[in-house]
């Protein structure tokens, strides 16, 4: 997936466990591990916005684009088109 999580890099700064930030966000552990192990399918804006308040950051500073992983410019262009069908 071209979008990496750097969730691992900001517990390190902030010398916190995912026990202790899956606790103070709201989310098990599990859920926690999937989303920083980049193998989540989405995240919801308001864990996202639980996750920048409890780690003091950004979304940019968890979240990352990545250029290079085949079958992506295929998968843009259909939610492209998606998106613009419906404008007219």
């Amino acid at each position: 997936m071209p979008i990496a999580v750097d969730i691992d890099v900001m517990l390190a700064r902030r010398k916190m466990s995912v026990g202790e930030l899956a606790d103070r966000v709201g989310i098990t552990p599990a859920n926690l591990a999937v989303l920083k192990n980049g193998r989540a399918k989405a995240v919801r804006f308001a864990t996202l916005a639980a996750l920048c308040e409890v780690l003091e950051c950004q979304p940019g500073d968890l979240l990352r684009w990545e250029a290079g992983e085949a079958g992506e410019a295929g998968e843009t262009g259909e939610a492209g088109e998606a998106e613009g069908a419906g404008d007219g």
